[in-house]
C-alpha cells in the first residue's frame, strides 16, 4: 500500500521516529527474583520491524484463542496507516519480546483497543508460559488504564478488571460444510425448509444464485451504501461517518496478498448484488464486520440465504472459521451451533496514581444507584461508541446530535433483550 522508498532513507526515518516516539521503561513492580524485569517499548505500528512482527505472529499461532485476524500485527499495521494515535507496546525481558498490546493512546492516557470500533476482539498477546501482569504492563506502556469490550484472556490475567462477559459467535467447520448444516438443521426442521423457500423465490424472480468473492471497489461502495441506509433507519452509531473508518475499509479491501487479506463475499441473484459481508481473513479464519443487504430485497431474507451459501462455500474458500463476532445472538446462534469465544468487558488500570484515579472514576458508574438506571447505561454506551470512531470534538458533537435526532427510531427498533441459548450461556459462564 505504501510507495517504495530507498532502504537507507527508510532506516533513517525509523530511527528518528523511534527516538522521538518510543519510550523504554522498566516495569514498576518486578515480581519474583527468578523473573527478569519487564521492559516496555511503545511504537507506532509502522515502526514495528519484521522480526518483532514475526515474534508476535508466532505467539498468536501458539494459542488457538488468539487465531482471529484482529489480533495479529497485520491488522495493527493496517490501522496504523489511517490512525496517527495507533500504538503497539512491546514487552521484553532480557531483550527478548514476551508480549504485545496493540492500542490507541488517547490524550488522557486512556488506552483503547486497536481499530475500535472494528476490534470485536482484542488481547495482550503473550506466550502461554509467560506471565505479564496487566497493571505492570499498562504502567510500562505509559497508560493510565485500558478500556476493553471484547477481551480474549486465556490465562485470566485481567479477571479482576472484567465487569461483564459476552459471547463471540463462530461457525467452525471441522468436517464437511454439508454435515455442519445438517447439524444446524437438527434443532429445527424449518431452517432447511425456509432456506429452500427463500432461495427458490429469489431464483424465480431474479435468476440463478451465486456467491462471489468481490474484487471490484464498486461492490464495496454498494455494501457501504446499504449499511449507511441501515444506520439511518435504525439510529445506531454512525461509525462510517469518520473518514478514517472508510479509509481503513478501502485499504483492507485491496489487501489480497499473503495470509492476511480483505474479503467481501456477495450473494448475487442473476446480475443483481443482493447481500454482502466484508471483513478480513488470516489464513482459514474469516471475520466479517460489515453485513447488509439491498433494502428493496428484505422480503426475500437475503441475509439468511447468504449465510447458508457462505457456509456451504467455506471449504472451497479455504475457510474453517467464519467469525460472526458478538451481539445479535438470537440470529447468529442459528448458524453458530455452539462454536464461539467468551469475551470480557471492563477497565484495567495501571499500577500508578493515574491508574488508581481512572479505577476510582470507573467504580462510580458501577454504584447500585447509578447502575440500575437503564437510561444512564445507554447514554454511557452511546458516548463510548461515538468516542471510538470520532476523533475530533466536532465529530463527537455531530455524533451526539445524530444520537439525539434518532432517539425515537432507536427506541422503536429496540426489542426485548434476547437470552443466550442454554449451550452458549454455559460457555460464557
Amino acid at each position: 500500500m505504501a510507495g517504495t522508498k530507498e532502504p537507507g532513507h527508510d532506516v533513517a526515518r525509523i530511527l528518528r521516529r523511534r527516538r522521538r516516539e518510543s519510550r523504554t521503561r522498566p516495569g514498576l513492580h518486578p515480581r519474583e527474583s527468578t523473573l527478569k524485569m519487564l521492559e516496555t517499548e511503545v511504537l507506532h505500528p509502522r515502526d514495528l520491524c519484521d522480526e518483532e512482527a514475526a515474534s508476535w505472529s508466532a505467539m498468536q499461532a501458539a494459542t488457538p484463542a488468539f487465531a482471529s485476524p484482529l489480533l495479529g500485527p497485520q491488522f495493527a499495521r493496517a490501522v496504523g496507516e489511517v490512525r496517527g494515535d495507533a500504538r503497539v507496546a512491546v514487552f521484553r525481558r532480557a531483550g527478548a519480546a514476551v508480549g504485545f498490546l496493540a492500542h490507541h493512546r488517547r490524550p488522557s492516557g486512556l488506552g483503547r483497543p486497536i481499530g475500535a470500533p472494528f476490534s470485536d476482539y482484542h488481547a495482550l498477546i503473550a506466550p502461554p508460559a509467560e506471565a505479564v501482569a496487566p497493571a505492570e504492563a499498562l504502567a510500562g506502556a505509559g497508560l493510565a488504564a485500558f478500556r476493553f469490550s471484547g477481551l480474549i484472556d486465556p490465562p485470566g490475567a485481567f479477571a479482576g478488571a472484567v465487569a461483564s462477559t459476552a459471547f463471540g459467535y463462530r461457525i467452525v467447520i471441522d468436517g464437511s460444510p454439508q454435515a455442519y448444516l445438517r447439524g444446524v438443521c437438527a434443532g429445527s426442521r424449518n431452517r432447511a425448509k425456509n432456506y429452500r423457500r427463500y432461495r427458490g423465490k429469489l431464483e424465480r424472480d431474479f435468476g440463478p444464485l451465486r456467491l462471489v468473492g468481490e474484487v471490484q471497489p464498486l461492490a464495496l461502495a454498494r455494501l457501504l451504501d446499504w449499511k449507511a441506509e441501515q444506520i439511518a433507519r435504525t439510529g445506531i452509531t454512525d461509525f462510517l461517518a469518520a473518514p478514517w473508518t472508510r479509509g481503513l475499509l478501502a485499504r483492507l479491501f485491496e489487501a489480497r496478498d499473503g495470509a492476511f487479506q480483505g474479503l467481501q463475499l456477495s450473494l448475487y441473484a442473476g446480475e443483481r448484488q443482493v447481500c454482502s459481508h466484508f471483513g478480513i481473513r488470516l489464513g482459514a479464519h474469516y471475520h466479517p464486520w460489515i453485513s447488509a443487504s439491498d433494502p428493496a430485497m428484505r422480503a426475500y431474507s437475503p441475509g439468511f440465504v447468504h449465510q447458508w451459501m457462505a457456509v456451504e462455500a467455506m471449504g472451497e474458500l479455504g475457510l474453517s472459521t467464519y467469525d460472526l463476532g458478538p451481539g445479535f445472538g438470537h440470529w447468529k446462534a442459528l448458524f453458530a451451533s455452539g462454536g464461539g469465544q467468551a469475551i470480557g468487558a471492563g477497565l484495567a488500570a495501571a499500577d500508578s496514581a493515574a491508574g488508581r484515579l481512572a479505577s476510582s472514576c470507573e467504580s462510580l458508574w458501577r454504584l447500585p444507584a447509578v447502575a440500575r438506571i437503564e437510561a444512564v447505561g445507554r447514554l454511557r454506551r452511546r458516548l463510548d461508541q461515538i468516542a471510538l470512531s470520532q476523533l475530533t470534538l466536532g465529530g463527537r458533537v455531530a455524533g451526539m446530535a445524530h444520537a439525539i435526532a434518532t432517539y425515537d427510531r432507536r427506541n422503536a427498533t429496540r426489542g426485548p433483550k434476547q437470552p443466550l441459548a442454554p449451550h452458549l450461556a454455559r460457555r460464557v459462564a
